[in-house]
């Protein structure tokens, strides 16, 4: 709610905007792997070090998205997001849409 809230007095810029403002690749090669405990791990040997978790796809790429943006250091006022979907192998594409994100297998 906050967040609706900030973004409507300083709207988020395009994410090609942002990839492309602060180096960020165009697309980023990942692993993820379902732990034992129900969650989600995705890391990238592409960005040593990066490594985030969710409990479900969604959370996931909303997480794999502000694990980028911190990477990159990017500044929170720039943007929320700088990839609209991911690709999980086995679970398919994950991506953001008008009121939220969806799973579509």
């Amino acid at each position: 709610m906050l967040n609706r809230i900030y973004r409507f007095f300083c709207p988020a810029k395009n994410p090609e905007i942002v990839r492309h403002d602060y180096g960020i690749p165009e697309k980023i090669e990942f692993k993820f792997e379902l732990r034992p405990d129900g969650w989600l791990v995705l890391t990238s040997e592409q960005l040593p070090g990066l490594i985030t978790e969710g409990r479900d796809p969604q959370e996931l790429l909303e997480m794999f998205n502000d694990a980028v943006l911190t990477y990159f250091d990017v500044p929170k006022s720039e943007s929320d997001i700088v990839f609209p979907s991911i690709n999980l192998t086995g679970i398919g594409e994950v991506s953001y849409k008008n009121a939220g994100v969806r799973c579509a297998a």
